[in-house]
């Protein structure tokens, strides 16, 4: 059964098919599938079909755009099973995509992540300003900011967000990660932040590192 619901999740995201995603991610859940096995064993490898076959010019933006849409409804359906299996907060992350960058797959994905492994997330979206990460960590009383950038023209905001931290006093505040396709380790470190997150799952294992007790 579980496995017929792993590849069901996994086809309705190949397919940009958005009803099919929430249909089946209510039925995973109905059958007592945890929301994180869910998400790591259908929905992930399905969209991350999606981005091998955009790379490899199979698909094409429209359909890029159909799958993320469908990513999004599943994730938002499994999110929203995720309080009620979380006894403590695990800390509180602020997670976006770059100004200047539209994609946000990857984010999406590690927002949907962190959540099932009990941190509570503000996701900004996309194109966001160095000024609205720092506004809005205040804001919600943020342990770290995440951010994403897939275009290597934009990674450049990752560095002026670390030093507009540092400009202000914040960076003792403020965990930084960053990740996306072109950021590599040797870009953090050159830039300063402090993790790197190859992808979703290294994210989590990243934050919970920076986050626990010294």
């Amino acid at each position: 059964m579980s496995t017929e619901i792993f590849k069901a999740a996994m086809d309705a995201i190949i397919n940009g098919d958005a009803q099919k995603a929430v249909d089946t991610a209510s039925q995973g859940l109905d059958a007592g599938i945890a929301p994180l096995e869910l998400m790591e064993k259908g929905f992930v490898p399905g969209i991350n079909e999606v981005g091998e076959l955009f790379e490899s010019g199979q698909i094409f933006i429209p359909g890029l755009v159909t799958s993320a849409a469908a990513m999004e409804k599943a994730t938002e359906i499994i999110n929203a099973a995720i309080p009620a299996e979380t006894e403590t907060l695990q800390g509180r992350v602020v997670m976006g995509t770059v100004e200047g960058d539209m994609h946000d797959i990857g984010k999406t994905i590690a927002v949907a992540l962190l959540k099932a492994n009990g941190f509570e997330v503000l996701d900004l979206g996309r194109d966001v300003a160095i000024s609205r990460f720092i506004e809005e960590a205040d804001k919600f009383g943020a342990d770290v900011i995440g951010t994403s950038s897939l275009l290597t023209t934009t990674m450049v905001i990752q560095k002026d967000l670390e030093e507009e931290l540092a400009r202000q006093g914040l960076r003792g505040k403020y965990k930084t990660v960053v990740g996306g396709a072109p950021v590599t380790q040797r870009w953090a470190d050159r830039i300063g932040a402090d993790a790197y997150a190859q992808d979703a799952n290294d994210g989590v294992k990243k934050i919970r590192q920076l986050l626990q007790p010294a």
